[in-house]
């Protein structure tokens, strides 16, 4: 039997309402916290998650 383990939110530390196993593998995941309402996107390869900063979009002025 695998275990499960609840996803925390990377901004809060908060549990959310993911759930992951040892062999789950997570790639541009983007994760909801309900609690403190930020998603973030994430990768989880055996347990280790990282965080994905993106760029924000830029904005030309005319």
């Amino acid at each position: 039997m695998k275990k499960e383990y609840w996803v925390r939110c990377p901004v809060c530390g908060n549990k959310t309402r993911t759930r992951v196993r040892n062999d789950t593998e997570l790639k541009n995941f983007p994760l909801y916290c309900p609690k403190c309402k930020h998603e973030t996107i994430i990768n989880e390869k055996e347990l280790n998650i990282e965080v994905v900063i993106e760029p924000d979009a830029q904005t030309q002025s005319r």
